[in-house]
């Protein structure tokens, strides 16, 4: 069977089992990629289910530890106040009115360091004790945070993506930095705009999610700020892990070697500043309410169980993801793509949006697109390849739906259901990728050399 049909047909296939028959994200996902295995060619029959769980264990390996931790962190952040300081603080600082706007920007400078993931884990409490405080703009509190999060993560280095496409295009780092970091700014900013726009034309109450109750939330926003921790102790779990995994990112990108090296490879390892913030949230929390580890069961079980979910439904989209690439859906795609003779700014976008429906993963559709643009660009083109890199993050953006482990986070951290998520989390990234494209399709024709 051509591997577009089996593309075509697992992608009706979860849509029939998410939406029409109401099955567990999970189980739809980890059906759909043993359905690739079975319908392709390409896989042996006796290695459909080795392959499924192989492709699983992986993404569950690079990032059950992170998800795991960080819903700690969020239930702890909740739970102490600290959340709620935080969100204080900063809408003392942009003004109530403008509230959205410290959401967007933190979400923007986090994600340049960390995986979209953690990011939103890490500030989607900050969203929910803010719809609390201000009674109002959910959609856009959680929009923004998106918007902020995902821009810089599919375009400023040194995050994966933007990293290997860099690599592949033989893109300067310093370069591929400034430019992806000016084109992300007017991304944020549309997605803002249509943040605003959303959230004035769809309302979507604050729901019951895994962790702390919405009447032990509405307390706390109630609650006196001289009761809360400090804004240094409250930040103290979000900044640090970011200080220490950017730190083992600065000595690899300066190519330090030795000691220090070996240091901030530990320090900075993403499972291990989890585990470090996830002790300073227990410790925070443990002092402001006067408890002790023993009576902090019902609180790590809860983080854990709703992280446990997500870990789950992340990685059986990655399962999927996995058996499109052995089916070699990619690889048609690009294949089909080089030979219509399109613009190499439009191909390359179009390729990185294609493989970003097909398989989930924006790192993937970024470094897949580049490595399959990198012959045409190193050939000559005339103008300087980082807008290649830049165009391939933009549509790695597009086509984000339920094969996505964004799409899910963010679904099930701020308790939407999946077609709000299609309404408001699909059409904010198209929105992003699409002002991407247009903004570096100016700026090559106004400065092709940078």
């Amino acid at each position: 069977m051509h591997p577009l049909v089996v593309l075509l047909i697992t992608v009706a296939l979860i849509f029939l089992l998410i939406i029409k028959l109401r099955i567990n994200p999970f189980i739809a996902l980890v059906t759909a990629a043993t359905t690739v295995g079975v319908l392709s060619p390409l896989v042996k029959f006796g290695d459909v289910m080795p392959l499924v769980a192989g492709h699983f264990g992986r993404l569950c390996g690079n990032i059950g530890i992170v998800i795991a931790l960080a819903a700690l962190i969020g239930q702890c952040l909740m739970e102490s106040g600290a959340a709620d300081k935080i969100v204080r603080v900063l809408v003392r600082l942009f003004g109530e009115k403008n509230a959205s706007l410290s959401m967007l920007t933190s979400g923007y400078i986090l994600s340049v360091p960390v995986f979209f993931d953690t990011v939103f884990y890490l500030l989607i409490p900050l969203a929910r004790a803010l719809r609390v405080r201000t009674g109002k703009g959910y959609v856009l509190f959680i929009m923004c945070v998106a918007a902020g999060g995902t821009v810089t993560h599919s375009m400023v280095p040194p995050t994966p993506g933007p990293l290997g496409m860099a690599a592949n295009l033989n893109v300067d780092l310093g370069v591929m930095i400034l430019v992806g970091a000016i084109v992300a700014v007017p991304m944020s900013l549309a997605g803002w705009a249509f943040a605003l726009y959303r959230n004035n034309h769809l309302d979507i109450p604050l729901r019951e999610t895994p962790g702390m109750s919405l009447a032990e939330l509405e307390e706390l926003a109630a609650s006196q700020e001289d009761k809360l921790p400090s804004f240094f102790v409250s930040m103290l779990p979000i900044v640090l892990p970011v200080l220490m995994i950017t730190s083992n990112t600065l000595v690899g990108a300066l190519e330090i070697a030795g000691p220090i090296a070996e240091l901030t490879a530990f320090l900075g390892n993403p499972n291990f500043a989890l585990l470090v913030s996830a002790a300073i949230s227990v410790g925070i929390l443990m002092k402001q309410k006067g408890l002790t580890l023993g009576d902090l069961t019902d609180t790590v079980e809860t983080a854990l169980a709703s992280g446990g979910l997500i870990i789950l439904i992340t990685a059986g989209g990655g399962a999927f993801g996995g058996m499109l690439v052995e089916a070699e859906v990619g690889s048609t795609i690009g294949d089909m793509a080089s030979t219509m003779g399109m613009p190499v700014l439009i191909l390359s976008f179009l390729l990185a949006a294609v493989l970003k429906v097909a398989q989930g993963s924006g790192t993937v559709a970024m470094i897949t697109g580049s490595a399959i643009m990198a012959p045409i660009v190193l050939a000559g083109v005339p103008f300087h390849p980082v807008y290649v890199a830049c165009i391939i993050g933009a549509g790695s953006l597009f086509g984000s739906w339920m094969n996505d482990s964004g799409f899910w986070v963010y679904a099930k951290m701020s308790g939407l259901t999946e077609i709000e998520a299609l309404q408001t989390w699909t059409p904010l990234l198209a929105i992003l990728g699409a002002t991407g494209a247009i903004v570096t399709l100016i700026m090559a024709a106004l400065m092709p050399l940078v």
